[in-house]
């Protein structure tokens, strides 16, 4: 069965991400795949610290070294992003950085949440999804912290138009997930 990973792109302190991932997971029910979900607050990776860039897959550390199994195990990802200053969090980006190979012939799925739905956040995470060659899907989830949270983030009550935009997500997700496990498959190296 195809395995997504629902990654958790903020670790701020009283984060309203953690809602909206806990919302997103509700796509297990759907059950035409696995889904799991990755708090970057419990990764706690620190800052890239290997001596040889990602794309040379030469990782020193075990930290790196765990993180790459993880992200090694999915098929696809569905990565949950605030917006910050026009653009989605530090640590989303070492998580992204730090690996390479990994992250390749895959698809992605983006939810985002700020003032206006998180959208710059989504267009600033395109161009490295596409240099990692991770296939980023157009159907995106943006919630706007005006109309689908309350105080600020601390309730989160998603529209009803909420619901069919993450199915549409998923739906996108899955389809490009499959397709490129056929490419993962062709570029495997042959057993010997």
């Amino acid at each position: 069965m195809t395995k997504v990973a629902i990654i958790l792109g903020s670790t701020r302190t009283g984060r309203a991400g953690e809602r909206v991932a806990r919302w997103v997971e509700q796509a297990h029910k759907r059950g035409d795949a696995d889904y799991d979900l990755i708090d970057l607050a419990e990764v706690d990776l620190p800052q890239i610290d290997e001596p040889f860039p990602p794309a040379m897959g030469r990782y020193t550390h075990p930290h790196t070294k765990q993180w790459a199994t993880s992200v090694a195990a999915y098929d696809g990802y569905v990565l949950v992003t605030p917006e910050y200053n026009h653009s989605f969090p530090g640590v989303l980006k070492n998580a992204l950085d730090r690996v390479h190979a990994e992250w390749n012939n895959k698809a992605a799925g983006l939810v985002s949440y700020g003032f206006d739905g998180g959208v710059r956040a989504v267009e600033a995470l395109r161009p490295v999804l596409g240099a990692l060659q991770l296939a980023d899907v157009s159907a995106t989830v943006t919630l706007n912290l005006r109309t689908d949270f309350a105080d600020f983030g601390a309730t989160f009550t998603p529209g009803e138009h909420q619901g069919p935009a993450l199915t549409a997500m998923l739906d996108q997700l899955l389809s490009w997930s499959n397709a490129l496990a056929q490419t993962r498959d062709s570029a495997a190296p042959a057993a010997s």
